[in-house]
């Protein structure tokens, strides 16, 4: 395969290109899972995989219990299908656990500590019952127990990996926290070999081209317990050489070259396009990498990519009537700048706002943040 074509079979796998999904929660399966730490940027991840979706679609669906975001790859925030929640959790958690063990011991987080901030998040939820992010802190402080320099954010990631939580909707700007067998009650049981066929045919179907070693990076998994999964997977898959290594996806054709060239693309941050997989030298060269992630600080801006390749980052505005977004190039943005006007509408609509689209000039940084006018909204 050439690079152009693992590019086009990504965008077409995860659906940025192509036809979109009916509702959320099939979106959501077919990738296996949508990163979601950056609450706002993945309804967007969601939203442009899904036909004619809004902002108060995807939320409904969150609502209504059809995706739920517990903290299951690489013990971060996801959206998963409320089904396989348990399980996919199940799959990596003793790892994430173990992994996390020495920063426990730093903060003076031990089992007794754990057990006893699980038993009072439950007696609080047990019945139904939502609470805020903070209200949970209050009460955790309330029994004792401290949630000072970091520790209120492991005591809640570890009641998650241990599978006694999950997030539910949002209350305004503020998270919920429930139960996660109330919230969805009647969770799919699969044997640890059944789960990781399943991840591994999913993620696949809705990543490929991809490594065995994306795989495992993407799911937490060690490459042993990747390979088990795909061994099992790969009767619905097909192979390729890319830079000498085999790459898996799904069978079927991609779509024609010249469909991927004329459009830009503006993805949210965390998008599983950049962040679902452990090399992104494909559409990401290393000479960009810190202007994704400003500080190497893990956080990761909203990017805009053309005939494959991340070229710049954007950002959005939303105004009690309108979204100002402005474009940041990382070089001259040529003939794809009218063309971004396109995407730039396209996220309005999602939003329910009409937009305002600027593109900062290429020294804008040395020439104090200047911008040019783009293309005002039709």
């Amino acid at each position: 395969m050439t690079n152009a074509e693992v590019a086009r079979w990504r965008l077409t796998g995860q659906r940025i290109v192509g036809p979109k999904f009916a509702d959320p929660a099939a979106a959501v399966r077919h990738l296996g899972a949508v990163q979601a730490q950056a609450y706002g940027q993945s309804l967007w991840a969601i939203g442009l995989r899904t036909k004619g979706a809004t902002v108060a679609r995807i939320e409904q669906a969150i609502a209504d219990r059809e995706i739920v975001r517990p903290w299951p790859m690489r013990g971060t925030i996801h959206f998963v299908p409320a089904g396989d929640a348990k399980w996919m959790l199940r799959l990596s958690a003793s790892r994430m656990l173990a992994r996390a063990r020495r920063r426990h011991e730093q903060l003076g987080l031990d089992e007794a500590i754990f057990e006893h901030s699980n038993q009072v998040m439950y007696d609080a939820l047990h019945g139904g019952r939502r609470l805020l992010r903070s209200s949970v802190m209050t009460l955790l402080e309330e029994s004792g127990i401290s949630t000072t320099e970091q520790r209120g954010y492991h005591i809640l990631w570890y009641a998650a990996q241990t599978g006694l939580i999950c997030m539910g909707p949002m209350h305004g700007k503020e998270q919920t926290f429930v139960l996660l067998d109330e919230w969805v009650p009647g969770s799919r049981e699969l044997s640890r070999g059944d789960s990781l066929a399943e991840l591994a045919r999913r993620y696949f179907t809705g990543h490929g081209p991809a490594t065995v070693q994306d795989f495992a990076w993407w799911a937490g998994l060690t490459v042993t317990d990747a390979r088990a999964g795909l061994e099992v997977a790969k009767t619905s898959l097909v192979s390729e050489q890319w830079n000498g290594r085999q790459h898996w996806m799904t069978a079927g054709s991609a779509v024609p070259l010249a469909d991927v060239r004329d459009v830009v693309y503006l993805l949210p941050a965390f998008d599983e396009y950049l962040l679902g997989y452990q090399d992104r030298s494909l559409m990401l060269p290393a000479d960009d990498a810190s202007k994704i992630i400003p500080g190497s600080n893990g956080v990761f801006l909203p990017i805009i990519v053309v005939d494959g390749q991340v070229v710049g980052t954007w950002k959005r505005e939303l105004n009690k009537a309108s979204a100002e977004i402005r474009l940041s190039p990382f070089g001259h943005s040529g003939e794809w700048e009218a063309r971004a006007s396109e995407a730039a509408h396209n996220y309005g609509d999602f939003v329910g706002m009409p937009v305002t689209v600027t593109v900062e000039k290429q020294n804008a940084s040395s020439a104090g943040g200047d911008a040019v006018p783009g293309l005002a909204p039709s």
